[in-house]
């Protein structure tokens, strides 16, 4: 059974900083590129930051670079988002998502429940 579990939402102040943590199961983790998207009300969803199967490339979205940086670690089955200098627009519901395409052109796409960010005094 595919799980992706987001933890370490919650509420800080402006300025404030967060670790955000996905982890992955029953599937093979180090096959995929792994995503975190926001969604704040009202709004859509957006692409934060993403990062290859193997770590060696990131990329992110206007708004977070130079703040929001991600990682992931394939021992622990895990991705990571290390958000800095975290301002009210940030405040959004975070969700983590893991995506593989094959050789053949299969997409595989999956999506944890999320974990909602609050950045307000």
């Amino acid at each position: 059974q595919v799980q992706l579990v987001e933890s370490g939402g919650g509420l800080v102040q402006p300025g404030g900083s967060l670790r955000l943590s996905c982890v992955a199961s029953g599937f093979t983790f180090s096959s995929y590129a792994m995503s975190w998207y926001r969604q704040a009300p009202g709004k859509e969803r957006e692409l934060v930051a993403a990062i290859t199967s193997n770590g060696g490339s990131a990329n992110y979205a206007d708004s977070v670079k130079g703040r929001f940086t991600i990682s992931r670690d394939n021992a622990k089955n895990t991705v990571y988002l290390q958000m800095n200098s975290l301002k009210p627009e940030d405040t959004a519901m975070y969700y983590c998502n893991g995506q593989r395409r094959t050789p053949w052109g299969m997409m595989y796409d999956y999506w944890g429940q999320g974990t909602p960010v609050t950045v307000s005094s």
